[in-house]
């Protein structure tokens, strides 16, 4: 249900226009000014629809404070020129009062329907674990998945959910199970990569007693227990040919038949399938069933690659961060402006899997509060090889140690180690070394022996 806040100074407009909108199926609150409005947070509605001449600030005011809520602005002077100022200032678009009702309505039910279109909200997601987490992302292509999962997940219907290893394809098919009518029922995932190919069917389908040799007791198989529920079968383009027939008998004819036995039986399974093939090209070369890949492909999902998404890269590996300092118990560790340029300069072949990996050594690793380039392990993207190194800045002071430790992140971590050292170990020992980077000595020794800066024997001696 779509909520609306009304910001009308008069009440019999206002009561008038409440009960209009409710009768239709909306959720309406009011307010009397933008002050009013204000205090009932704007933001947290699907749409405002605001008089333009209001007690002390305009109307208009709402536009700026409600973003990105398309706020509506009413006027009883129905000129273009009042219409015009609203509409440069950011409306969504304008009613003149007094409005037909009917016209009203349209208006309404388009601008709600357009904002929907443009911005979903990530869907609520329960792990494997019980824990309850939101899928990350907004950029376009994340926004027309949300969009496929919210008009997909109600219909029951086969879904093929394609996209490279590490994109998240479990998290789409735990959202759309869990946006479902089943919701209640078992969700059953399966990596059919995972499972030698002399048991597949076996796993999938079940086999009686004495059915081969091994088989000491009958055993119900994982389409069998995912009755009234829903079946996840990961990269299904590693399914042999055999188990590929007995999977397309389940789609057609809700039909199951153990291995080993002469019954069948009916199952009631919604199927899920991922892959990071191309599934029509391997039907070409006989590798996959042709018509059971028209029978998955009745709704299609296509997961971008995270080099893709570079307005969510950041967002993702703050979330990922948050995560493993909680499992590490390493508190207040946050990531360097240098870090941040290599996640977002890096191309992640391994996509949201790999971040997490490198994100998780960096926690592991990072000595200080911050962690650098070198934490994460990553090889250098052809971006970052290429990039000037700025000129190294003077040896930093005691005020600020935060703030220090950041602007130091304008170099490459190790270009700014190698020229503070070389142009200061004459005269410091080792001991002031670490302390003015930030270091323990055991650090600043492996990094020495990382890039071949030798100790100077002549700079102990003088510190002595």
């Amino acid at each position: 249900m779509s909520r609306i806040l009304i910001v009308e100074d008069e009440a019999i407009i206002r009561t008038a226009l409440r009960r209009l909108l409710e009768r239709h199926g909306y959720e309406v609150s009011e307010a009397g000014c933008v002050d009013e409005a204000l205090a009932l947070e704007p933001r947290g509605f699907d749409l405002v629809i605001s008089d333009l001449r209001l007690p002390g600030e305009p109307g208009t005011d709402l536009i700026e404070q409600a973003a990105p809520v398309p706020v509506l602005i009413m006027t009883s002077y129905a000129s273009m020129r009042s219409a015009v100022e609203s509409l440069k200032q950011g409306a969504v678009d304008y009613v003149a009062k007094p409005f037909d009702h009917d016209e009203l309505l349209e208006t309404v039910a388009r601008v709600l329907h357009q904002q929907s279109a443009h911005h979903t909200s990530p869907p609520d997601i329960t792990d494997a674990g019980g824990s309850r987490q939101k899928m990350i992302g907004e950029c376009a292509a994340m926004q027309a998945v949300y969009t496929r999962i919210r008009k997909t997940a109600p219909a029951d219907v086969t879904v093929l959910i394609q996209g490279e290893s590490g994109t998240g394809k479990e998290l789409v098919a735990r959202a759309i199970h869990q946006q479902s009518q089943r919701i209640h029922a078992p969700l059953i995932c399966v990596n059919c990569a995972a499972i030698p190919e002399t048991l597949i069917e076996s796993e999938l389908f079940g086999h009686e007693k004495g059915a081969f040799t091994g088989a000491s007791a009958a055993r119900t198989g994982l389409v069998e227990a995912a009755d009234g529920g829903t079946l996840f079968l990961d990269e299904i383009g590693e399914l042999p040919l055999d188990a590929q027939a007995r999977l397309l008998r389940v789609l057609q004819e809700g039909e199951i038949r153990r291995i080993g036995s002469v019954e069948t039986r009916h199952v009631d399974v919604r199927l899920i399938a991922a892959t990071h093939r191309d599934l029509r090209a391997l039907s070409k070369t006989g590798e996959f069933r042709l018509d059971l890949y028209y029978r998955l492909n009745v709704m299609q999902i296509d997961l971008p690659p995270l080099r893709e998404r570079e307005d969510d890269i950041l967002l993702i590996a703050d979330a990922l961060l948050e995560k493993a300092c909680r499992r590490h118990r390493r508190d207040g560790l946050r990531l360097s402006r240098a870090a941040h340029r290599e996640i977002r300069d890096y191309p992640w072949p391994g996509n949201v899997r790999e971040l997490e990996n490198a994100l998780e050594r960096g926690v592991i690793l990072a000595e200080g509060h911050l962690i650098h380039p070198d934490d994460l392990g990553l090889n250098p993207s052809p971006a970052a090889q290429h990039r000037s190194v700025v000129e190294p800045r003077s040896i930093p002071t005691d005020q600020a140690r935060d703030e220090e430790s950041e602007d130091e992140e304008d170099l490459s971590l190790e270009d700014y180690f190698q020229h503070f050292v070389l142009e200061h170990q004459d005269h410091m020992s080792e001991t002031e070394l670490a302390q003015k980077l930030g270091i323990s000595r055991k650090c600043l020794w492996e990094r020495r022996q990382r890039l071949g800066i030798p100790r100077k024997k002549q700079a102990r001696r003088s510190s002595a």
